[in-house]
């Protein structure tokens, strides 16, 4: 049962779409291949940075209400899209257990796949923080860029890959946006929230807990197909090259981050009043100001 996505279908007028909208199919669902990704991530570089340079005798822009609305729409779009993912994934899980949950195709279903292409598109609205950054005069951090642009080609690799994995790492960096894009509205407002460090010390967390799922669920599939000689609990779903990928990823992910916690929260301050002034440009919940995801 999926009591919110049937409420969806049956309260809210849904315009009738190709099959390839609600479906993964490569070469025909948008941003399906490399040949469309690499330009799209190379254009986003361009366009960041041709803005930076434009920028760069010019008085920075406020955007305070666009950058609002931005905010609201990515916060409580993920809170939706994870409330989505979990009400359709718990109950499976619960029913076969967690290995099941991480590694079987089963765990790959229609409804899954479409709330994953909705998380991936998701990664292309997101690059719309760093042009913020480029308008208000904000350095650009090598961080946010490199998060925001690798997010979006990790997402594309595991729709390929086929990872039923993902939903650990997609869940909980949703949950982590929730609390990111809120965070990101109400300072634009004038709020003083006093757990932004926190931002940090959660995604650090979120990419331990991922890391954990993707090896595990890497170790399994090596093991199984290549070692049986060593224990395991079986193969698991998802092409090789989107395991390896995903755990690099990460894993750079997780040391990036906690360099950055050091730098910005236990460098005698410096760090952090720097952080404080950049705003997103240092981030550390998802790549931005306080991180992406």
């Amino acid at each position: 049962m999926a009591p919110l996505a049937d409420f969806i279908l049956a309260h809210v007028p849904l315009p009738s779409v190709p099959y390839y909208l609600t479906s993964y199919v490569n070469g025909k669902t948008p941003l399906s291949t490399i040949q469309e990704v690499g330009p799209a991530l190379v254009a986003y570089l361009v366009i960041i940075f041709g803005t930076q340079w434009f920028m760069k005798d010019k008085s920075p822009y406020k955007l305070q209400i666009p950058f609002q609305i931005h905010n609201v729409f990515l916060s409580s779009g993920s809170l939706l899209l994870m409330c989505l993912i979990l009400e359709e994934v718990v109950p499976m899980v619960w029913k076969n257990g967690l290995y099941w949950g991480m590694c079987n195709d089963n765990m790959w279903t229609n409804r899954l796949e479409f709330y994953y292409m909705i998380n991936y598109y998701f990664k292309y609205i997101e690059l719309i923080d760093t042009l913020f950054l480029a308008l208000k005069k904000k350095p650009l951090a090598f961080l946010h860029v490199f998060h925001h642009s690798a997010t979006a080609l990790l997402c594309y690799t595991q729709l390929n890959g086929r990872t039923s994995v993902q939903w650990i790492p997609i869940s909980i960096n949703l949950a982590v946006h929730v609390l990111m894009y809120y965070y990101y509205y109400a300072t634009a407002g004038g709020a003083k929230i006093w757990w932004k460090k926190y931002l940090t010390t959660m995604q650090i967390v979120q990419f331990v807990i991922d890391l954990f799922a993707v090896y595990f669920a890497t170790y399994n599939y090596y093991a199984a197909n290549y070692f049986p000689s060593l224990p395991n609990f079986g193969t698991c779903a998802g092409t090789e090259t989107a395991a390896i990928f995903g755990c690099g990823l990460l894993s750079s992910y997780l040391v990036l981050f906690i360099n950055f916690y050091i730098q910005t929260y236990k460098k005698g301050g410096k760090g952090k009043g720097k952080a404080v002034a950049n705003g997103k440009a240092n981030g550390a919940a998802n790549g931005h100001a306080h991180k992406s995801e």
